[in-house]
């Protein structure tokens, strides 16, 4: 039998009426030379985007692989434990820069950290100054006849013009410093962006990542720019419109015009007074930047890093931070989660527990006389201990490397000093000495029979004794973390 082969066209004819696809992309017949050109630059087109979308997969395939080797490390703890300063100490050990192009942004911070406490003051005084200024009067009366009994001699010298009472001059400070009433709104509205939270306490602000470029009053888009070689990191643009950003030279300059009734608002013996007697309780920044008002209020003023550090502003949700952190001449991303601790805001962390390579837990041993802002009827440190029950139990963090953080040791010794006695606020406390290393060892001892409790995979607790305001020390403290983490990391990576 002799085989034969049909002709080219009747072939190509019948492969095509069996294939629609072919038939689909086969150029019509009456195609111009116009026509088959726009066809092709079409086709390179439709193939330079799938070579795109192609090399996209890839690179995420890249990234997700890398991901894995990455150290991701959770900051928990209930609201104002220090998770954000301590935030701040990686920022200023891994990536000083990005702080450094931050420092205008946190004026804002800064004037606010200043407006609301000098408004609480006068608030404190509508509430309770009469009662205190009575009692200044009396002391002052009862000076006053030592002075007329030992001056009796001297009776006929013309009596002295009459000097303002108490009274006359808290009301002319009072009068003074009225105008910071309208500017706590506008810098509140300028670091939340107008977005209200429920559940985070009076009076408070919370600021979601991002918060810098709303701090320069500029749109968020236009006020930065990422950059691909600095991973994780945003530079500001826009210096001079910075420079002039008219809410934040407004209030510079009344805060410039109020230093001196600021100052002696702050110092008047009815406002101590009014402390002494507990009546009036300020968190630690606002008596760092009160106490420091002569520098914080003079033209010019740039923040420090301290006063960044001391800087007070409650994280909304959950703010991501990278770093690259040197291990056996490589570099190992970290991703530092900063969690909003506030009650309402708890519930943002758990999508993070499930990969989380590490946690530092910061529970504030200072807050034993505190009470939530969400919930007046519960002690701050019993809130820490039920939070830090909740993290060793939750089997999502079963294998998470664990540091405590034993926080703002600085504020407890202040507070022991001033005659506070612990055990008027934690009554299990009972006879037990008074003292910064009684109080720290009860406390620590009660955190560590939590974890005990709670410790079904053997895990071994890292504590620290911190005040994360404090750099220097916290340089060394973070680089233990560091090495105690990277034992953890290497180990579960099969290395060592």
């Amino acid at each position: 039998m002799i085989r034969t082969s049909r002709p080219p066209s009747v072939h190509s004819t019948a492969t095509d009426l069996g294939d629609p696809l072919s038939a689909i992309l086969r150029p019509p017949p009456t195609e111009t030379d116009r026509d088959r050109l726009l066809r092709l630059q079409r086709e390179e087109e439709a193939k330079r985007i799938s070579d795109s979308i192609d090399e996209e997969i890839r690179l995420d395939r890249e990234r997700y692989k890398k991901s894995k080797e990455d150290v991701k490390l959770l900051l928990l703890g209930q609201a104002e434990s220090g998770k954000s300063t301590l935030q701040k100490q990686f920022q200023l050990i891994y990536n000083p820069t990005s702080l450094e192009e931050e420092r205008l942004s946190w004026r804002v911070v800064i004037y606010y950290n200043i407006v609301r406490p000098v408004l609480r003051i006068l608030e404190a005084l509508d509430v309770y100054g009469d009662e205190v200024e009575s009692d200044d009067d009396s002391d002052k009366g009862r000076s006053a006849q030592v002075i007329v009994h030992a001056s009796a001699s001297q009776a006929s010298l013309p009596p002295p013009s009459p000097s303002p009472s108490v009274e006359q001059r808290l009301s002319a400070l009072r009068l003074c410093l009225s105008p910071l009433s309208s500017v706590e709104a506008s810098l509140a509205n300028r670091l939340s962006d107008g977005v209200a939270v429920s559940g985070s306490g009076k009076g408070s602000v919370m600021v979601r990542s991002g918060w810098q470029a709303r701090a320069f009053g500029l749109s968020f888009g236009k006020a930065r720019e990422r950059t691909s070689s600095a991973k994780g990191r945003f530079s500001f643009t826009g210096q001079r419109k910075v420079e002039r950003d008219k809410l934040v030279e407004d209030v510079a300059n009344l805060l410039n015009a109020c230093k001196d009734d600021i100052r002696e608002l702050w110092g008047h013996a009815v406002v101590k007074r009014l402390r002494e007697n507990r009546k009036l309780r300020l968190e630690e920044w606002a008596e760092y930047f009160l106490n420091n008002i002569e520098r914080v209020s003079s033209p010019g003023y740039v923040p420090t890093i301290d006063d960044i550090l001391h800087a007070r502003i409650q994280t909304m949700g959950v703010a991501e931070h990278i770093f690259d952190v040197p291990l056996h001449g490589r570099n190992v991303t970290w991703h530092l989660y900063d969690v909003g601790g506030a009650r309402g805001q708890r519930h943002t962390w758990v999508p993070y527990f499930d990969d989380a390579t590490a946690i530092i837990f910061l529970a504030p041993v200072s807050a034993f006389d505190q009470y939530l802002s969400e919930d007046p009827r519960t002690n701050r440190v019993d809130d820490s201990l039920q939070l830090f029950k909740q993290i060793c139990s939750n089997q999502l963090l079963k294998n998470a490397h664990l540091v405590l953080f034993l926080n703002k040791v600085d504020v407890l010794a202040t507070k022991l000093a001033r005659g506070v006695q612990v055990k008027k606020y934690i009554t299990s406390y009972g006879d037990r000495p008074n003292e910064v290393d009684a109080v720290v060892g009860y406390f620590k001892a009660h955190f560590t029979q939590v974890h005990t409790r709670n410790n079904e995979n053997k895990r071994v607790l890292y504590t620290h004794l911190t005040s994360v305001v404090d750099t220097k020390a916290m340089q060394s403290i973070i680089s233990n973390v560091r090495d105690s983490i990277f034992r953890d990391y290497l180990k579960k990576a099969a290395l060592v």
